[in-house]
């Protein structure tokens, strides 16, 4: 089952038992992964959809403004498309709201498990400095360990600012630069010393050694929450 489209419970035969085949088949696929604590890209996915349910159940007005028009007839012979309202039709309104408040109890759930598992991982991640930090720490290097496997993944971190309405939002872009064996000449102090002389385009990076403590799925886990808990780190301590 590939991913939802963004208007799946309005596209096609508006009926409620084809919709539910829809939302159980992607959920129970999310569900698998959740169990085998790959929260990656599902969880957001998940809430992305969540979000847009509720955003239509909330406001029947804002529902009708964003509903797409559905072709009702053409006149082939002036090449002109006339379309019809789908909310004017009550019954099909009625079903649509059924189908939403259905996708929304099941997606309920999942969203919890989700959320206890990035909550659950985050609480096994350290974050520590690596020797002085620059007064700007927004371009560095990240060290990444995952448990008890024997290397440690160095990456390039760029953190960007961009202003939104009403506050500023973080993001962070990473590019994987070496994969460090685990020996006792490979410290973190020594990684990064190992990176400013290889590495001469950033004489004085930020360094931050980021650790789990058990192991988890690297993609789809443990790189996406490193990243975030780094965001939210140099953002706390800037």
């Amino acid at each position: 089952m590939k991913s939802l489209s963004v208007n799946w419970f309005i596209e096609g035969a508006v009926d409620f038992e084809y919709k539910e085949y829809i939302l159980l088949s992607y959920l129970q696929k999310i569900n698998k992964h959740f169990h085998a604590n790959k929260l990656y890209p599902d969880l957001n996915d998940l809430i992305f959809h969540y979000n847009n349910l509720n955003q239509f159940k909330q406001s029947k007005s804002a529902l009708q403004q964003a509903f797409p028009q559905r072709l009702s007839q053409a006149d082939i012979d002036a090449v002109k498309l006339t379309y019809e309202k789908m909310v004017q039709d009550d019954s099909l309104m009625a079903e649509i709201e059924q189908i939403i408040s259905y996708a929304l109890s099941k997606m309920d759930p999942a969203l919890q498990e989700g959320r206890e598992i990035y909550d659950f991982v985050e609480s096994h991640l350290s974050i520590e400095p690596v020797g002085l930090l620059p007064l700007y720490p927004y371009h560095g290097y990240m060290l990444l360990h995952n448990g008890d496997e024997k290397g440690t993944r160095a990456y390039e971190y760029q953190i960007t600012i961009f202003e939104g309405k009403d506050e500023k939002y973080r993001g962070i872009n990473t590019s994987f630069v070496a994969n460090y064996t685990r020996q006792f000449i490979h410290t973190p102090e020594a990684i990064r010393t190992d990176l400013i002389h290889t590495r001469k385009e950033l004489p004085n990076p930020a360094v931050y050694h980021v650790a789990s403590d058990i192991n988890f799925p690297l993609e789809q886990t443990l790189l996406p929450l490193a990243k975030q808990c780094l965001v939210k780190s140099i953002s706390r301590a800037s």
